[in-house]
């Protein structure tokens, strides 16, 4: 139904667009009927039987800022270990037991955690509960597991 009220926020936007008394239609009238439509679906959502879409839009938007977090605290993380002039990591193999459900879930969690630099997933079990994970450096495994902790309670707002 996510996807059904925002057709219904659009729809609501160009009926507005056309039933406004403009020679032209300009944006602004537009963004002003998408705004109309956010109050008239918020105001009648409850009858859908379904949540707010602009909540799972939100909580969207918090995993996509979770995400680059850890992109960019990673990186940074990585570049040092290059860059140090001995090379002191251990590298290795964990297996993580992840609490996601859904295949789209695990998929996620695995793409998320192999963008972030200095950690690949390798294997997904058959179950698809259990992620193997090769990390760069296994004395940053515990931060790589909270990581781990914030993808799946973020990927869950998503989904549930």
């Amino acid at each position: 139904m996510f996807f059904g009220q925002f057709i219904l926020n659009l729809l609501i936007a160009l009926l507005w667009l056309l039933l406004k008394d403009e020679p032209t239609p300009t944006l602004p009238t537009f963004i002003t009927g998408f705004l109309v439509g956010i109050g008239i679906l918020y105001i009648m959502h409850r009858f859908f039987g379904t949540q707010f879409y602009l909540v799972r839009v939100v909580k969207i938007i918090k995993l996509i800022l979770i995400f680059f977090r850890e992109l960019v605290v990673s990186g940074v993380v990585v570049i040092k270990l290059i860059l140090s002039p001995k090379l002191n990591i251990t590298p290795g193999i964990f297996k993580y037991k992840t609490i996601l459900e859904d295949d789209w879930e695990v998929t996620t969690l695995s793409l998320l955690l192999t963008l972030t630099p200095g950690s690949v997933v390798m294997e997904v079990s058959e179950s698809g509960d259990e992620l193997y994970i090769h990390a760069m450096d296994m004395k940053q495994k515990d931060d790589l597991i909270r990581s781990l902790g914030r993808f799946e309670t973020a990927i869950m707002e998503v989904s549930r």
